[in-house]
């Protein structure tokens, strides 16, 4: 039976992310040339309710072991990032964001395919910075256990393995000797 993961940080996500959602779909339909005629019905009610549902469906949550994103309308995402496997938290912050409040947080893990270069994107959490050093510090967490349980909890995991190389050497000096 698996434990029940403790949630360490509920994120908070910004209200001001669904008028960044109505600009930058509006932005594409007016780039498009032909999407101008619907910039109107977009401004006029569909972008508020697909900007409103958006924002209701918005979840990230960071447990003890791993980060939990879920997102989407028609289309459900749900992500889990084991916290071990978090290579790189980047944070971006530019005028644009910064005229709606809004930063975005990138994160990447080993092994990542992905074609975007991150496999989580988290835009408008309310106070990213402190939720970027929370994830890494649980991150910190969960690695320095690993080490601990890999060194077999007694002394550090350089000197067993450096006497495990000694061993090495002095078995492959008697071999040779034989």
């Amino acid at each position: 039976m698996e434990k029940e993961a403790v949630i360490i940080k509920q994120a908070e996500f910004n209200p001001r992310i669904r008028k960044y959602i109505l600009f930058i779909v509006a932005f594409y339909l007016f780039i498009s040339v032909a999407g101008i005629p619907l910039i109107l019905i977009w401004y006029l009610g569909l972008g508020q309710h697909v900007s409103r549902r958006y924002y209701e469906n918005l979840n990230c949550r960071l447990t003890d072991s791993h980060l939990e994103f879920k997102k989407g309308i028609l289309f459900r995402v749900e992500k889990t990032i084991p916290l071990e496997n978090i290579q790189d938290i980047t944070f971006i912050d530019n005028p644009f964001l910064r005229w709606f409040d809004l930063r975005i947080l990138k994160i990447e893990t080993a092994g990542s395919s992905n074609p975007q270069g991150s496999d989580m994107k988290l835009i408008g959490i309310v106070d990213t910075p402190e939720f970027k050093e929370k994830v890494l510090a649980q991150r910190t967490v969960i690695r320095n256990k690993a080490l601990t349980m890999m060194g077999g909890g007694t002394g550090s995991g350089e000197e067993d393995s450096i006497e495990l190389l000694r061993e090495i050497r002095d078995l492959l000096k008697d071999l040779k000797n034989k």
